[in-house]
């Protein structure tokens, strides 16, 4: 049957904002505030409704994590974090992937990438020549680069999931700048071919594990955010917060991360693995030099400032807090202090972010004297570097799952595609992941999420699967944007740097494959206890599901995986 007005209205403004998502004929965060126009006009939703699904929960918290983001780079922090080096195995792809995804899980995916690929070049340029150079002191001028810019912000928090950047500034000759090659009489063409392999491989090592990384955290990229159920199913018991998803996706990453980087590996330095990983006299000659020059930048840091040493304190009292607020496994400081009637925690993840950003604008930068000292975080520079954009790019996605919901489009849709009830649950969640991973090549990963998860989560609940079983691996499928360099920022950076061509980049699509297998690995294993996915939950019941309750009886009385 067709739909209703109402549902066919909403369903009208969803495809026009699909459509100016993908197009991008308006900003990204305009075309975000339709619903407020459109939804009013149309019937769907009061206008007091809308708005305030524009500052919900989940906002907050993206943006008190960002304020911690904010004061990491400011004071530098996250270079020092970088610049912290030691020699050892792995080689250094392996390196530079875990220095990437680490930073990566706590602050933009573009600033790490706009930070990084500049010193990964630096320590390459280094490789490519002799430790002689290195005894005599000379200079680095990828370092002096990086380090003389009065643009060192360049990118904005939140970018990566929303804009297209423009070329670096920093980087010299219209954003094209290319690794040193050895100017000896010896060189030879294959020489100088397997170094252009070797620096391809650097800048996609830097691009991807910033990508891979962001997965980790609930707060690591945006698109992680609208896969909270608290929007489309207030009920849900706080069943996702910082420390269920870091359970379920930091295992993910990690596999992940190994995975990419034995690939790389392989694609751009061959099967010998003695000579990647840098044995032998003159590859740990080189290894060696590439370090001294990472020391030597160190060093230039100077010992850690009373700013960078209050930073770290908070910031690990951040994630402590997060972790310990509601673990799920033991009593949380949130079910213990701030309990509500059921026994759950009052105060969400987004609460414990603020706590932390106001502290921020608390604690003196300096030891206090004579004169007061600024604060560690000052509106002016948090006015600068918050994404503002993201938070309305956020709400517009809330706002139409909200539309679906009152219209009744999203239960219509549900209703459609009920004949999936017969296709094995991993085969759904498989083929979910590749369409959302080849979506995101050509959109915003924020737009992706928010348009597909709430039809997503009507269609499990149309046929009594558990929405985390598809809501989950849908969005880390969404951070899969490994092929195209307009796909994500990370990959806009190291393609403006110099050294790729798209077909380079489009080759590597067997890493989507990769990624979309190890999702569904993680979703079909590790995830089940935790989010206890072997059952149909009692919040997600509604007028559609009432036969799930009979499915639901046969289902408790067989083992679950």
């Amino acid at each position: 049957s067709l739909p209703s007005t109402h549902e066919a209205y909403c369903a009208y403004s969803i495809i026009l904002m699909a459509l100016f998502w993908c197009t991008e004929a308006l900003p990204l965060p305009v075309t975000a505030l339709f619903p407020i126009i459109l939804y009013p006009m149309m019937g769907i939703m009061d206008a007091s409704e809308v708005c305030i699904e524009y500052f919900k929960d989940s906002n907050i918290l993206f943006v008190g994590g960002l304020l911690m983001a904010i004061a990491v780079e400011h004071w530098n922090l996250h270079k020092r974090i970088a610049l912290r080096v030691e020699p050892g195995t792995g080689g250094v792809l392996g390196i530079w992937s875990l220095k990437g995804s680490f930073l990566s899980m706590w602050i933009s995916n573009t600033a790490t990438t706009a930070m990084m690929v500049p010193i990964a070049h630096a320590v390459l340029e280094q490789l490519h020549n002799t430790s002689k150079d290195v005894e005599e002191g000379s200079d680095n001028p990828t370092f002096e680069l990086q380090e003389g810019s009065p643009q060192k912000d360049v990118t904005k928090l939140g970018e990566k999931d929303e804009a297209r950047p423009c070329p670096l500034s920093f980087f010299p000759d219209n954003g094209q700048a290319h690794p040193a090659l050895p100017a000896s009489s010896e060189s030879t063409v294959w020489q100088k071919r397997e170094q252009l392999r070797f620096s391809q491989g650097m800048s996609l090592c830097v691009c991807y594990s910033a990508s891979i990384g962001g997965i980790a955290t609930l707060t690591g990229t945006t698109p992680n955010l609208p896969s909270s159920p608290f929007r489309l199913f207030p009920q849900n018991g706080n069943v996702v917060n910082f420390a269920s998803w870091f359970g379920f996706a930091f295992p993910t990453m990690a596999i992940l991360l190994l995975l990419s980087w034995l690939w790389l590996q392989i694609l751009f330095l061959g099967f010998n693995f003695r000579k990647n990983f840098g044995f032998g006299g003159q590859a740990k000659e080189r290894e060696q030099a590439a370090f001294h020059v990472i020391q030597t930048e160190h060093k230039r840091l100077g010992p850690m400032t009373f700013a960078e040493k209050a930073v770290s304190v908070l910031f690990i009292i951040l994630v402590v807090l997060w972790f310990t607020r509601e673990p799920g496994f033991f009593l949380g400081w949130g079910n213990l202090a701030f309990p509500d009637k059921d026994g759950n925690s009052m105060a969400s993840d987004g609460t414990v972010a603020i706590f932390i950003g106001i502290i921020l604008f608390l604690v003196p930068s300096k030891i206090p004297g004579l004169k007061a000292p600024p604060a560690l975080l000052n509106w002016k520079t948090v006015n600068e570097k918050m994404p503002w954009n993201i938070v309305l790019l956020l709400g517009g996605g809330f706002a139409l799952a909200k539309g679906s919901e009152k219209s009744g489009l999203s239960e219509w849709l549900g209703d459609k595609l009920t004949p999936l009830q017969n296709v094995p649950s991993p085969a759904i969640a498989f083929i979910l992941c590749l369409l959302i991973a080849t979506f995101t090549e050509c959109t915003s990963n924020v737009a992706t999420t928010t348009l597909f998860l709430p039809i997503l989560a009507s269609m499990a609940q149309a046929i009594c699967l558990h929405p985390l079983y598809v809501m989950l691996p849908c969005t880390l499928a969404a951070s899969l944007a490994f092929m195209l360099p307009v796909a994500t920022p990370p990959n806009a950076i190291v393609f403006s740097f110099g050294g790729l061509k798209v077909s380079d980049m489009v080759s590597r699509f067997l890493l989507n494959i990769i990624g979309v297998l190890v999702i569904t690995l993680a979703i079909n294993s590790w995830s089940f206890p935790i989010f206890n996915l072997h059952t149909f939950p009692s919040w997600a019941y509604s007028n559609t599901t009432t036969n799930c309750m009979a499915i639901q009886t046969n289902i408790t009385t067989t083992p679950s995986p």
